[in-house]
């Protein structure tokens, strides 16, 4: 259904330049909960706030009509003319900021508190799933409606004017349909003649014309053409997010828990932006296995650590259950960046061979202990092997995180909107 909004515009105003200013109100409100997220916890975003944006973005553009010819210079005041001084902001001429104490008129910013399900809303708004292709008709809940050309009967409402006006035109052409000046040329004809023979010629030319004019119609309902409509499965954007966490001993409780933030944004994010999307938690430490939402951030788990592991799991769960013809894969792996000398090949090989080639994006997030990385540190053996992927032009992005208020920029920076032709960035 398409509703048009046929009303005139309200005095003084412009619907474009409202709508513009709208979306710059917009924008002002986004940048002000994406200031605002940094210093909360996770469980902080789900209970809104209060946020503030600058009174010059709230000013909503207006027409002014003035009469007659009048030369003005417009510094932001119209009591100026041209010739006038203007006076310096703290020579006493009140701006609209105080610069002073007891001088001018104060503005402050704009305040205003968002609920819950707005503030999420506006965080989450500009993100995505990066590549998400429409792939399957198997789970379609809906049906779309398509056009499927013309047909004799139909709703007045799908009346097609210039198909129907088209063929119309042909038929008359075809059948050779007396116009309407041909018929009014010899009208004029006779009307001038005295020849009798000649007036009874034209006086039968003209009741002929007229005569046929009658028996082929302007429009006839053989003309008359619908548009016509059918009902297609709508295809399903489905997609399932592998989350790989590292709960091997070498993991901090602080590392553990950065890794643990950024999966509840993420878990947050696939939940309100996107309907059709599994999720599936795997954990690792030298073993991996699939675990529940709860298991997955509250288990407790320690041990050695081998990467390739979680990649088998995933591998295994992708042929088992999502067929990448179907699916969108996306993966996200969080660790310290420690892994066994000895596994650093299988890694590389499952990344290459069997995740990568089906992923539509894979992120990899490197968590420290606060300020532990450092130009002068040598990087680990994962970010090594990751960062060569991503050059080599895998469809890979890599962070490092030591704080927490690093985790929502990061998360911002992996699943910002971008142009379809730009690859990630590192």
């Amino acid at each position: 259904m398409h509703i048009v909004d046929r009303r005139l515009n309200p005095g003084s105003k412009s619907l474009e330049n409202r709508q513009r200013f709208l979306r710059r109100a917009r924008a002002l409100v986004q940048d002000a909960v994406k200031k605002m997220s940094n210093d909360r916890d996770i469980k902080d975003v789900l209970e809104g706030g209060e946020v503030s944006i600058p009174l010059d973005g709230t000013n909503e553009p207006r027409f002014q009509r003035q009469g007659g010819v009048r030369d003005m210079v417009f510094p932001g005041n119209k009591k100026f003319v041209e010739g006038d001084v203007l006076p310096r902001s703290g020579e006493g001429g009140g701006g609209g900021r105080a610069s002073r104490a007891g001088e001018g008129d104060s503005e402050d910013a704009f305040r205003f508190v968002l609920n819950r399900d707005e503030f999420v809303d506006l965080f989450l708004d500009d993100l995505e799933l990066p590549d998400l292709a429409k792939r399957s008709f198997a789970h379609a809940e809906s049906e779309t409606i398509h056009r499927a050309g013309y047909t004799n009967s139909g709703s007045p409402a799908n009346l097609s004017v210039s198909r129907t006006v088209r063929l119309a035109l042909a038929r008359r052409v075809a059948l050779r349909r007396p116009r309407p000046d041909t018929i009014a040329r010899l009208e004029a004809e006779l009307a001038d003649c005295n020849d009798e023979e000649r007036r009874s010629e034209l006086v039968r030319d003209i009741e002929a014309l007229k005569a046929k004019f009658r028996r082929i119609p302007f429009i006839d309902p053989m003309d008359i053409r619908y548009r016509r409509f059918e009902t297609v499965p709508k295809p399903v954007t489905q997609a399932v997010m592998f989350c790989l966490m590292d709960v091997s001993g070498s993991m901090s409780e602080h590392m553990k828990d950065l890794a643990k933030r950024f999966y509840m944004l993420l878990y947050l994010f696939l939940k309100r932006r996107y309907r059709h999307v599994e999720i599936v938690f795997i954990r690792h430490t030298d073993r991996a296995e699939e675990v529940d939402e709860n298991t997955f951030f509250n288990g407790p788990a320690s041990g050695g650590t081998l990467v390739s592991s979680a990649l088998k799991e995933m591998h295994d769960i992708v042929r088992s259950r999502f067929r990448p013809a179907d699916w969108n894969i996306y993966a996200a792996q969080a660790s310290d960046g420690d892994n066994s000398y000895s596994d650093a090949d299988e890694v590389g090989r499952l990344l290459t061979e069997m995740i990568l080639p089906v992923s539509q994006f894979f992120a990899y997030l490197e968590v420290g202990e606060a300020n532990s990385f450092s130009f002068e540190m040598p990087n680990s053996s994962l970010w090594t092997l990751y960062q060569r992927l991503h050059d080599d032009g895998a469809p890979l992005s890599i962070r490092k995180v030591t704080s927490r208020s690093e985790i929502f920029p990061v998360f911002r920076d992996l699943f910002q909107r971008r142009p379809k032709h730009l690859a990630a960035t590192p």
